[in-house]
């Protein structure tokens, strides 16, 4: 396994600053590198997003039911992004009558920005993390959850009854499921011991056992495999995946709280949802798979790779796993997941106890 340093030593700004021979310790010089280092991150993710999102979400979805996918605009279809991104941003911006207007505008710019918040504290690879605060999982928790008040007052404010019906939902999932989320990450905290990101990382390095002359690392995926299966549950309620995707359900409620949307608003909409599932992915990489960690290549491209695999999941379970009715989605969160939650974070706080004496 490729060791990965503490993050907290060497964040994202002062690389910048050393490649450009600059002082990090001027307030002013970190302020604008800060900005600079987070404009590429969100560049990144962005890109990420529109090639995922709108080119690979139509391929894989295609893969996955037998059908033929985008392949007419450009190499593979991929020049159906740009054709999209003019589409839909030429379009008229429709304001419905009556429409409380100044939740209806700040709705979609919560429901994205709340997102890549979160990704100002997940180590990407040594050295490439905004920020390193000893709160780090609770802050990307706390920030991911702003976006259940932009789902709700895109819905309230839209005065459209479907709309209305979409964001009550979606604040009755994300309550039911952020709740055994929260808790099975803290059963990482108490095996970690830290709610730095970086050091849920670091003690992941560690070698959990030998096979053959194979070293296991000591993922908490490995090492509470429980933990692991309930996060990712819990992850596909909180981003809308089936068989959770009840805010929207197209059968039922049109489209849910984006109903009345269109235009850019459509469009940041749709980018903080998949926004907000690539944060997902980030959080389960970096506190269950071991972050940035693996063998012979950078550590960057491994973390990637793992929470691209968590999206490919959620596509997975889009295209294969019915919807459940909206009672049985409130039953399994409060009935189900809270208690095996619970049970999980009592478990692991004995085995970590018994583990001390």
């Amino acid at each position: 396994m490729i060791p990965l340093q503490s993050n907290s030593e060497t964040p994202f700004p002062s690389i910048i600053a050393d490649l450009l021979g600059l002082d990090a310790s001027e307030p002013a010089v970190l302020i604008v590198l800060s900005v600079v280092a987070a404009g590429v991150i969100a560049t990144v993710l962005l890109t990420m997003t529109a090639v995922l999102g709108i080119w690979g979400k139509r391929k894989i979805t295609a893969a996955f039911t037998d059908r033929i996918a985008v392949n007419r605009h450009g190499p593979y279809g991929l020049l159906i992004i740009p054709a999209d991104a003019v589409r839909l941003l030429s379009k008229e911006l429709i304001v419905p009558s009556e429409v409380d207007r100044p939740a209806w505008d700040l709705a979609p710019l919560i429901i994205a920005s709340s997102a890549l918040l979160g990704f100002a504290v997940i180590p990407f690879g040594h050295g490439l993390q905004l920020a390193d605060p000893e709160i780090g999982l609770a802050y990307v928790f706390a920030v991911a959850s702003i976006a259940s008040l932009g789902l709700l007052m895109a819905g309230y404010a839209s005065n459209n009854k479907f709309s209305f019906l979409g964001g009550l939902r979606a604040v009755a999932q994300n309550l039911a499921y952020e709740i055994p989320l929260v808790i099975t990450g803290a059963s990482v905290v108490i095996f970690a011991g830290s709610l730095r990101m970086s050091t849920i990382v670091e003690v992941q390095q560690q070698t959990l056992v030998s096979l053959g002359g194979i070293a296991i690392p000591s993922w908490f995926a490995f090492v509470n495999p429980f933990a692991f299966a309930l996060f990712l549950i819990a992850n596909l309620a909180e981003v809308g995946r089936n068989p959770f995707d009840i805010p929207e359900a197209p059968t039922e409620i049109v489209a849910g709280y984006q109903t009345e949307y269109s235009s850019v608003y459509f469009v940041l909409i749709y980018l903080g949802e998949f926004i907000h599932i690539f944060l997902g992915g980030a959080i389960i990489a970096t506190i269950f798979l071991g972050g940035a960690s693996g063998p012979v290549l950078p550590g960057v491209v491994w973390f990637f790779i793992k929470m691209i695999s968590v999206y490919l999941f959620t596509q997975w379970a889009r295209s294969a796993v019915p919807r459940v009715r909206v009672d049985q989605l409130i039953q399994i969160g409060w009935k189900g997941m809270l208690v095996l939650s619970f049970a999980n974070l009592v478990l692991t706080a004995v085995i970590v106890g018994v583990a001390a004496a």
